[in-house]
């Protein structure tokens, strides 16, 4: 099996499938590669123990696998492909852990439409210097979408990652799948990077903010023919760890491009198409962007 990207997502799961005995090789850039083959995958998790493994890393996928594990951030995405050929990666299952909605249909006109399973992952999980993972949340779960022709070679995965101690479930509602992520993840990275701030604090600063992103999704959701429960949303929201950090909001302290576009963008541009009105999403996504922008120069 190969994960590309061994950050904090890629990371722990690379680092929990080879523990288990499995033949893992991560892709990465040639310092992080060097990196891992020098001191291997060392883990600090309170649900998964501290550990340290093998594995094998590279630049560029040569060898057969069953399946790859796409698991860089979305502003990564288009150099990070170029370490997976489409001949190299042949038949293998591509499974893209991307947070958002449009990359599923990018991946499916680079390789074989029906081999790019979309996944998504809840956990709050960070790399910490090449090859060291935090997974700091008592969350750790795994949704997989399956169709016909791949059903077998996804519960084999699935049944793979249920091995390493992950909560793991096999749907066939892709598109379900995404959106039930996205509508809590989309209200919780926006808000938590615009304020700065863990989800504990926004919970009481920001509560109407939060109220109105979670509806504004949630309406969107249920436009695209997902039904979508903002009063649930709002729950799991206020059940959420106080110091609960959002990846983007990592990001955005580290002076790291953030995944404002494959979350935000996402929910917006599936608005208009819907013709939803989203303001505040609107209003946080403009803000963000031109603090970015400020940054920049």
């Amino acid at each position: 099996m190969a994960v590309l990207g061994p950050g904090g997502v890629g990371g722990l799961l690379a680092a929990l499938l080879a523990r288990t005995g499995i033949s893992v090789v991560v892709l990465a850039g040639e310092s992080t590669a060097k990196a891992v083959a020098k001191g291997g995958l060392r883990l600090q998790s309170p649900r998964f123990g501290d550990f340290e493994v093998q594995v094998e890393s590279a630049t560029r996928l040569k060898d057969p696998i069953d399946a790859c594990l796409v698991t860089v951030k979305a502003t990564q995405l288009q150099s990070a492909l170029e370490r997976v050929p489409a001949d190299a990666l042949g038949e293998a299952l591509l499974v893209p852990f991307l947070n958002g909605l449009d990359h599923v249909e990018m991946l499916r006109t680079a390789y074989p439409s029906s081999n790019v399973v979309p996944a998504t992952i809840r956990v709050e999980v960070a790399r910490t210097e090449p090859g060291v993972i935090r997974h700091t949340s008592p969350f750790a779960a795994v949704d997989i979408a399956s169709s016909k022709g791949v059903h077998d070679r996804v519960e084999k995965l699935a049944a793979q990652l249920r091995t390493t101690g992950l909560d793991v479930k096999v749907r066939e509602d892709e598109v379900a799948m995404l959106w039930d992520k996205l509508v809590l993840l989309a209200p919780m990275a926006l808000l938590t990077t615009h304020a700065r701030a863990n989800v504990g604090e926004v919970r009481t600063s920001r509560r109407d903010d939060a109220r109105a992103l979670i509806w504004e999704v949630a309406a969107v959701a249920s436009a695209e023919g997902v039904p979508a429960d903002p009063d649930a949303v709002f729950r799991l929201f206020d059940s959420a760890p106080a110091a609960m950090q959002s990846s983007m909001q990592r990001d955005q302290a580290a002076g790291l491009p953030l995944e404002l576009d494959a979350i935000g963008g996402a929910v917006i541009r599936h608005a208009a198409r819907a013709g939803v009105p989203v303001p505040v999403t609107q209003r946080l996504v403009d803000e963000l962007k031109q603090r970015d922008t400020k940054l920049a120069h």
